[in-house]
């Protein structure tokens, strides 16, 4: 969405994380200056750091419709994607959310509650998004102060069907055959194409 909008965007980056777990502000205000907007990890973590130091910079708060939504979407990634050692090990205290609902959610509850109090007195600094409403590219870009466009954001993240539930075995169990059949896939799709470069007819010399 914001690549479309025109900005040079930053998505997640597990070297900015590492400084981020090291607390070298420094170095990533250095990368900061390369970018114009930024999303996931390390970033909604640094709010109030990137506040200070960028006092014209605006923020962009996603929520679900309620926590066990969310709760469930973070557990159906942890099926595709997980275990995360990285992340969210050490946002949350766990490689993957099933087994620790409560804990979970009492992050996403005050992680919001967070942002939204640091920036009650200064509304015009921060939009609440909840992506089971829709993302309105009017009120986006009216409080990014730009033109209207007629862009439609797409729901690039939109989840395959995949057990959601919160039994931690259960999931290891299904992130073994999703991801088993999801690198199948691939290795299979590299291999046919492997096959008609093979088969494809050479061009006159």
């Amino acid at each position: 969405c914001f690549k479309a909008l025109g900005y040079q965007n930053q998505s997640y980056s597990l070297d900015a994380f590492h400084l981020y777990q090291q607390r070298d502000w420094s170095a990533l205000f250095t990368i900061m200056e390369d970018f114009d907007s930024f999303e996931d990890w390390p970033w909604p973590l640094m709010f109030r750091e990137i506040d200070q130091r960028f006092p014209d910079a605006k923020f962009i708060l996603t929520t679900r419709v309620n926590p066990d939504v969310w709760y469930r979407s973070l557990c159906k990634m942890a099926v595709r994607m997980g275990p995360f050692n990285q992340f969210e090990k050490h946002i949350y205290g766990y490689a993957m959310p099933q087994g620790h609902r409560e804990e979970h959610l009492a992050f996403y509850r005050q992680h919001n509650n967070d942002v939204r109090n640091y920036f009650a007195n200064r509304q015009d600094k921060l939009l609440e998004i909840c992506f089971d409403d829709g993302v309105s590219i009017r009120a986006l870009t009216d409080f990014l102060n730009l033109p209207s466009c007629q862009y439609a954001p797409p729901h690039e993240n939109k989840s395959a069907k995949v057990y959601a539930g919160d039994s931690l075995w259960r999931a290891h169990v299904h992130r073994v055959l999703f991801q088993s059949r999801w690198y199948a896939t691939r290795w299979l799709k590299q291999k046919k194409q492997n096959l008609r470069n093979i088969l494809k007819p050479g061009s006159d010399s």
